[in-house]
């Protein structure tokens, strides 16, 4: 049986991978950036134990990655930060996305009771 942490550790992962495999590859430009950004967090903020949830698109990134023959390029990791917070029962998670040798990866930045 799971300890609370470890269910509150799994409950992230879940919001994550729910966050970047549903949006990555989503046509963006600098002009859609903010709208993306509520989209996605206000989704992931819908699922169980999800408190809060914070995505931010780096609008020069976005600008540099448009191929300018059609005007949008699409979302990646590299584009963005995430952060989110599960409460699962007592323990509080707290999460961040960054990238690592070129790859998105999702992190822990605290596990508290």
């Amino acid at each position: 049986m799971a300890t609370t942490a470890e269910q509150a550790c799994f409950e992230a992962g879940i919001k994550f991978g729910s966050l970047y495999h549903q949006f990555a590859g989503t046509p963006i430009s600098p002009h859609s950036t903010r709208s993306l950004e509520q989209a996605m967090a206000e989704s992931i903020e819908n699922q169980p134990f999800c408190t809060s949830v914070t995505v931010e698109i780096d609008d020069e990134k976005v600008a540099d990655a448009i191929d300018h023959t059609n005007g949008y390029t699409e979302l990646t990791g590299s584009l963005m930060e995430v952060t989110m917070q599960i409460e699962y029962e007592d323990v509080v998670v707290t999460t961040r996305m960054e990238m690592e040798n070129g790859y998105p990866l999702m992190k822990l930045e605290s596990v508290t009771q």
